[in-house]
Formats: structure tokens, C-alpha cells, sequence
């Protein structure tokens, strides 16, 4: 990865790259810690489905040419001269197969000859940590074929395609490669739903939160919960729009048949986006409700001290007035009380007594309520 600069985005919590300045066009650039790639390949008709591991990409090329499907999934990016020889088999573009290496990419759209190239994104969220997980995935469309490649073998959301597959439920085994295309973008934007509802409820916990124990903590959940709200509008935004420009330059790579499915999953990512539009409102307002919680909790606190000094100020005065050191021999003005025999106990009295009264006149005002 001499090529390649990698660094962390503080608003989005994804990795961006970009090539060093100079850097030759076409070149691959491999993280040793990406997971070394397995080639999966599943080939099927109306009548048959045959699912197998491919130990080499060269073992691919029989069924390339055949009139059933062939889907190919390429999943991890840890292997460079695996990754070359697809090329080579595909006969991909050196610039697209960079586009499908270098992870990751804006997603996209493009014609290269007789083969369609989409690039998006995959979602997933994890309980462990309650955290979401996107991967970028590439579509490689030909006539009988279907190229796949992921960035990560550990989420997949394709589990429900293959099974169709070699169930032959549905129409896909009666259809081709691009309604393959179609079932497999279909399952990513249904994915986000799963990771949208995971954020709902953290929603509804977060607000039970506020309202009853806010703090720093809480405030903390609610700026990670907005910036990841953020990234997920930007993710879906782009999946919006790369299903838009499908159904506006698929040529003839796609059937116009597809349209109204094209069309149907274009309008699950609008639905989508509406959603996440609502939960950043939602963000947006528990914040409100954490600043609201907080000073009225600081109000209470103020109201409390309020109270307790305004009974303790007669008080204090009273004390003061028999803390001043005149002499009541020099004349019997000087703080006579000083001599009485019940004077410290009718201080007593007389405090108790405003203490009391003050109670029962802020009671009759109605500031005791709720208060305790």
C-alpha cells in the first residue's frame, strides 16, 4: 500500500483513501488486513442449480459461455493475483478493477463495453457493540453472468438469493442475469431496514433516558447517534441515486421488463431515506429534550436553594441583631433581652415562628408543588 493513504473521517467514522499524488493509474492497492479472498460460484437454469468453491478463477471460464447463469462471488480483497486473473478472465478495465479493489468507492453506474459495472454499499448492524458496519460490493454484469465482489466475508445479506436459488422459489431460476442483478440490489436496500429499526429502538431508550436520568453519557449517545444518522443518509442517498441512474442507463444489459422492479426497489430507498430524515429530526430533538431535562433539573436545584436561603435570611438577621457586642449596662437601650431569664428561648420561639410562617406562606402560594 505505498500508493495509498488511508485516513479516518471524524464526521462519518469510515476510512476514505486517496491515491498519493503521481501514482500510476490502474494499480491495486491491498490492506494486508483484508481477508484473503474465497470464490464461491453457483450456476443454475429452470431445471438445475449447482452451487461449488472454486479452488482458482481459471476453473470459472467453462461456465462463462454457457446459457445458464453464472454467478460468480468473490468474497474478500486479500488476494492480489486472484484478483488480477479475474480481471484478466472478465476482461475488466484496469481503472474498473481499481474502482473494485480500493475500497471504497462513491457508488456508481457505468457501461465498459458489453459489461455493466454498479458499485455500492452494503449495510449491517451489530448487536455487540451497536454499531453499523458498511461494506462495498461490485457488480460485474455480462450477458449469462454475474460477477460479485465483496469487500468483507463475514456479513452478507445474500443468504435469502441463494436459497431461492437452489430452492427454485420464485421466477429467478426461470429468469436471467440481469434479474439476478436485480434480486441481489433488491436484498442490500431491504438490509438497511434491519439496521434502521435497531436505531429506532436505541431511539425510543435514549429518550426514556433523557427524560428520566440525563447525562453526560446520554449526551454523548445522542452526538454518536446523530454523526452515525448522518452516514447513514449519505449512504442511502447514494444508493438512491445509483438505483436512479440504473433505471435511467442500463442499455440493454437489463430487460425493460425489470423496470418496474428497478422501479419498486428504487422506491424501498426513497422509503428509506424518509426514515432516516425522521430519526435525525428525532436526534435533533432529543437534544432539545436533554437541554429542556437539564435546565429544569438545574431549576429544581436553584428552587431548592432558592427556599432554603430565603428561610434561613430572617433567621440569620435575628442572629446578628443579638451577635453585636453592646454593652446592656451602659444603658438600658443596649439589647435589653440580653438580661431577660427566658431571652434565649424567646429567640428560639421567634425563629421557629417565621420559619413556620414563611412555610405556610409559600405553601398558600403554591411554590411547594411538585416540589417535593
Amino acid at each position: 500500500m505505498d500508493n495509498l493513504t488511508t485516513k479516518d473521517d471524524p464526521n462519518t467514522g469510515l476510512d476514505y483513501f486517496y491515491d498519493s499524488p503521481g501514482t500510476i493509474p490502474g494499480v491495486l492497492s491491498i490492506s494486508s488486513a483484508n481477508a484473503s479472498s474465497h470464490l464461491v460460484l453457483i450456476d443454475y437454469n429452470e431445471t438445475t442449480a449447482m452451487r461449488t468453491r472454486l479452488a482458482t478463477p481459471e476453473e470459472c471460464e467453462p461456465y462463462l459461455d454457457s446459457e445458464s447463469v453464472s454467478w460468480l462471488d468473490v468474497q474478500g480483497l486479500g488476494n492480489v493475483d486472484v484478483l488480477h486473473k479475474l480481471g484478466d478472465i472478465f476482461h475488466l478495465h484496469p481503472l474498473v478493477l481499481e474502482d473494485i479493489v480500493n475500497v471504497p468507492q462513491r457508488p456508481k453506474v457505468e457501461i465498459h463495453g458489453d459489461q455493466l459495472i454498479i458499485i455500492t454499499r452494503m449495510m449491517f448492524f451489530v448487536p455487540s457493540n451497536k454499531r453499523f458496519v458498511s461494506e462495498q460490493i461490485s457488480f460485474v454484469l455480462g450477458e449469462h453472468y454475474l460477477l460479485t465482489v465483496q469487500e468483507e466475508p463475514a456479513y452478507d445479506c445474500f443468504e435469502p438469493i441463494r436459497s431461492r436459488i437452489k430452492q427454485g422459489k420464485g421466477a429467478i431460476r426461470h429468469m436471467g442475469a440481469d434479474y439476478l442483478a436485480y434480486a441481489l440490489l433488491d436484498a442490500i436496500v431491504d438490509g438497511f431496514f434491519p439496521v434502521l429499526e435497531a436505531y429506532g429502538e436505541r431511539l425510543e431508550d435514549l429518550e426514556d433516558e433523557v427524560v428520566a436520568h440525563p447525562n453526560q453519557k446520554t449526551l454523548r449517545e445522542i452526538y454518536r447517534l446523530k454523526r452515525e444518522m448522518s452516514t447513514l443518509r449519505r449512504l442511502i442517498w447514494l444508493q438512491r441515486d445509483t438505483l436512479a441512474s440504473l433505471l435511467r442507463n442500463h442499455g440493454d444489459f437489463i430487460s425493460q421488463d425489470l423496470d418496474i422492479y428497478l422501479r419498486d426497489c428504487y422506491d424501498h430507498a426513497v422509503q428509506l431515506l424518509d426514515i432516516v430524515e425522521s430519526y435525525k429530526e428525532a436526534c435533533a430533538g432529543l437534544m432539545n429534550i436533554y437541554l429542556s431535562a437539564v435546565s429544569n433539573r438545574m431549576n429544581e436545584v436553584m428552587k431548592t436553594l432558592t427556599v432554603i436561603s430565603t428561610i434561613f435570611i430572617p433567621m440569620s438577621f435575628v442572629v446578628g441583631i443579638y451577635g453585636m457586642n453592646f454593652n446592656p449596662e451602659s444603658s438600658p437601650l443596649n439589647m435589653p433581652e440580653l438580661n431577660w431569664y427566658w431571652g434565649y428561648p424567646s429567640v428560639w420561639l421567634v425563629m421557629a415562628a417565621i420559619t413556620l410562617g414563611m412555610f405556610y406562606f409559600f405553601w398558600r402560594r403554591g411554590w411547594f408543588k411538585n416540589f417535593f
